[in-house]
């Protein structure tokens, strides 16, 4: 694998990306300088991206196409062998994340609206990525979970997919903008589901069994989860999500708890309309964190690296609509303090991602998207 990733650097049948490594932007937050540098351009809607162990950058565009792009930006390739999407509204082809195990498996997990009868849905995969010479492919694609009712609509598929450390996967799926469904334990809209890496159920869900709900939901009461993360040291699961006019959420799923969607929440509707019956309710659970109005949170990371060491053990949150980067301060499981950086600077914000480099990386949802890397500046 890594003699073919060489290759690919250099190999004279990648098309060379639209612009080169631009000059940093430096910024300020606090008492703290960081430079942002854009890596790679010219993408279109990027959404999930994530890193080979040379440090190539593998890139997930909405419309269906995967991208291998060398280190420095500069040179790219197309991935054959993805799965069929339905790049449509806010479906395509979405998270991406490769696994710990790559240098001895090559395995790499992804999301997508998955079409179907009815319309589509979200669903989660495994692959193997081979890379030879010119040319790199999925191979061995598994579905791992898809979503059991399929719609026409185009709106909240969530689709983040998280690696826990026992081996099991997280996958997050959100209304598909009918919100009744979230309530519903045998629809997996709106929930988050808990799988084994080979799609089996793990003995330990909350409804192993099948009995008050679908076994391989881990949480539901859940509106559109665009961004989730595992907290390093606790290996606990934070995911944010959309709310409506407002009331964008960061939750800690626990196994089998309600959430609350559409029965609670601290948004209103688009039209001022009040949401279910308030911001409480015996049986469903309390956010960690809110935002009212919402910035339509996107992904999350815990940055864990050292190029910008303040920020070390830090929450950031990505913002479409707001188009920034929120920075949380957490302890012991609460949210204590809330920075926003960049507003506004570079458009919308989909994923966050701990780079190999010790940086924090970032993609933009945009037409002319890119891959960002934040680290210090002097």
């Amino acid at each position: 694998m890594r003699s073919a990733l060489t290759v690919l650097a250099g190999s004279a049948v990648l098309v060379a990306a639209c612009a080169s490594v631009s000059a940093q932007s430096v910024h300020t937050a606090g008492d703290v300088s960081f430079s942002v540098t854009r890596i790679v351009a010219g993408l279109s809607h990027p959404w999930g991206f994530d890193f080979l162990p040379d440090g190539s950058v593998l890139v997930n565009e909405v419309s269906g196409r995967m991208l291998l792009v060398s280190p420095d930006g500069e040179r790219r390739v197309e991935v054959a062998g993805v799965p069929q999407v339905r790049a449509s509204g806010q479906g395509g082809l979405l998270d991406l994340v490769v696994a710990s195990d790559f240098p001895e498996s090559g395995t790499v997990y992804l999301t997508y609206s998955e079409p179907g009868e009815g319309g589509a849905g979200t669903a989660a995969a495994r692959a193997r990525l081979v890379v030879e010479g010119e040319a790199a492919r999925l191979e061995d694609v598994t579905v791992l979970a898809s979503m059991n009712r399929k719609t026409s609509g185009g709106r909240h598929f969530g689709a983040r997919i998280v690696p826990a450390p026992d081996g099991t996967l997280f996958v997050t799926l959100g209304d598909r903008g009918e919100d009744e469904r979230a309530q519903d334990p045998r629809d997996h809209a709106g929930s988050v589901l808990r799988v084994a890496a080979d799609g089996s159920i793990p003995a330990d869900n909350p409804f192993a069994d099948g009995a008050q709900a679908l076994p391989e939901i881990w949480s539901t009461g859940h509106r559109n989860i665009q961004g989730a993360a595992i907290e390093p040291g606790t290996g606990v699961l934070w995911t944010v999500e959309h709310g409506a006019r407002g009331g964008d959420e960061i939750n800690i799923p626990q196994a089998g708890k309600n959430y609350g969607w559409p029965v609670i929440s601290y948004g209103r509707h688009y039209s001022g309309a009040r949401i279910g019956v308030g911001t409480h309710a015996e049986g469903y659970e309390q956010p960690v964190h809110y935002w009212d109005p919402s910035i339509a949170p996107s992904g999350m990371a815990f940055y864990t690296g050292d190029a910008v060491p303040q920020w070390r053990g830090d929450l950031f949150v990505g913002a479409l609509k707001d188009q920034l980067i929120a920075r949380l301060t957490v302890d012991n499981g609460q949210v204590t303090a809330e920075e926003r950086l960049i507003v506004g600077a570079y458009g919308r914000i989909r994923t966050l991602r701990n780079g190999p480099d010790g940086a924090l990386w970032f993609s933009t949802d945009e037409g002319e998207g890119g891959v960002y890397r934040i680290s210090g500046a002097p």
